[in-house]
């Protein structure tokens, strides 16, 4: 199995981000050899975490356990940096994607990491993103927004272009979610915000047109299986034959795009599994567990071992083979 939706978090010291920024720059608190620990941001705990995810030797005996022979690992959204000025945050990349690649380095063909990026700097996020695949990157990881800048923003779309054009396979993963107060707690932001800021950012490239000037050579996922985009397509393809304003930049049905996106499988439900792979294609639907977060699938791959109305063929795809296709691992 290949595992490409999961995520680390080095050991940055608090020192080392005092120095960086003492109040946005996360890290990690965790006695000397404790298995559990917290992300921390400035004085204030952001969430609780295990061994898994700054220890690689630990992380890939539980690989070992799970049956799992690739994961790609990616950084966990609060170190994106992208609050910060462009120079700072470049830094801040770079510095983390070295520590991506030092992560993986005594397991390299167990680990692969997806780089992060300045994004709110085209030049310098296309660099980084360039150097760091140099360096032995697997892809980028990008957030799904940019402050108000949603993907169809052009600075945006010229970044998805530049890594179309690079052959960078783009992994986008949602954060800093929609909401404010209303969603005060029960994790809401996660369970109901975070699926409609994935739904977001694929329509915004379709309603746009954004995906008529990106090129078809573009391999872009899009974390939790694509939020809630697969259950309300038939919504917006209603509301496009019907309403001229959803029409106006969209010169084709809403869902004749949705195979030009890729999805991981991570939707833990076998009924949701089988729309995603209905309306995305089976080629589109890649493992993604998640791991190591409580909200993750506990025993990875288990939803594509256990669905009954897929063949073998369509598991092996699921499994690995899609995934060594759009990694080219």
């Amino acid at each position: 199995m290949i595992d490409m939706h999961s995520h680390f978090f080095p050991a940055i010291s608090k020192e080392e981000a005092d120095r960086f920024d003492a109040d946005r720059a996360p890290w990690l608190a965790v006695e000397k050899g404790a298995a559990e620990g917290h992300i921390m941001v400035g004085e204030k705990r952001f969430r609780p975490v295990y061994r898994a995810l700054w220890d690689p030797d630990f992380r890939v005996a539980e690989l070992d356990a799970q049956g799992v022979r690739l994961q790609i690992v990616c950084a966990t959204p609060v170190m994106f940096g992208y609050g910060w000025d462009a120079a700072k945050a470049a830094e801040w990349a770079a510095r983390m994607n070295d520590r991506a690649i030092e992560f993986c380095a005594s397991h390299l063909r167990r680990l692969k990491a997806l780089a992060q990026v300045p994004l709110q700097d085209l030049d310098l996020a296309c660099t980084e993103a360039s150097r760091a695949m140099s360096a032995g990157c697997a892809g980028v990881q990008i957030g799904n927004h940019l402050g108000d800048k949603d993907l169809d923003d052009e600075h945006l779309v010229s970044f998805l272009i530049h890594c179309a054009e690079q052959e960078i396979p783009v992994l986008v993963h949602p954060w800093d979610m929609m909401g404010g107060g209303r969603m005060k707690k029960w994790m809401l932001p996660w369970l109901v915000a975070m699926p409609a800021e994935t739904q977001l950012g694929m329509l915004s490239l379709i309603l746009s047109g954004a995906m008529e000037r990106i090129p078809e050579s573009l391999k872009i996922c899009f974390a939790h299986g694509g939020g809630a985009f697969a259950f309300l397509l038939g919504r917006v393809d209603n509301a496009w034959r019907h309403r001229d304003i959803v029409r106006q930049d969209c010169p084709k049905l809403p869902s004749s795009y949705a195979r030009r996106f890729h999805v991981d499988s991570a939707v833990f439900d076998p009924a949701a599994l089988r729309m995603l792979t209905d309306v995305m294609g089976v080629d589109r639907v890649m493992l993604g567990s998640d791991y190591p977060f409580p909200l993750g699938e506990q025993r990875i791959g288990a939803l594509i071992r256990d669905a009954g109305f897929l063949d073998e063929t369509d598991r092996r795809q699921l499994v690995r083979g899609n995934a060594e296709a759009f990694f080219g691992c």
